[in-house]
């Protein structure tokens, strides 16, 4: 089993930064592909970022340029940078792992998840 709990969110700005982490215990491993996922009321979970094998990462073309995914493996911590906020940014942020490495984009792809952290965007 591996646990994953999420924290940074909070109450911002548009155009303010925000850095979400994920600390990763249990049966983790350096081969596990990582990623994040956002939902929003009334929406299905949209996928984020991801990150997997060396350094390898994703981003969703919302996010691209304005996010980015890394991850500390000798801390089993991965975070997510979030530049310049938009309103539609505004979510509840999952963090989640795979028990495999390669790209994953869908949530189905993963198979453990965190509680997720509230991020709101004020205008």
């Amino acid at each position: 089993q591996v646990q994953l709990v999420e924290s940074g969110g909070g109450l911002v700005q548009a155009g303010d930064s925000l850095r979400l982490s994920c600390a990763a215990s249990g049966r983790t491993a350096n081969s596990y592909a990582m990623g994040w996922f956002r939902q929003a009321p009334g929406r299905n979970r949209e996928f984020v970022a991801t990150t997997w094998g060396g350094g390898s990462t994703w981003h969703a073309d919302s996010v691209k340029g304005r996010f980015t995914i890394s991850r500390d493996n000798a801390k089993t911590t991965m975070y997510l940078q979030m530049n310049r906020l938009k309103p539609e940014d505004t979510a509840v942020y999952f963090c989640a792992a795979a028990a495999s490495s390669g790209l994953r984009l869908r949530p189905y792809d993963y198979d453990y998840w965190g509680q997720g952290t509230q991020v709101t965007v004020s205008s």
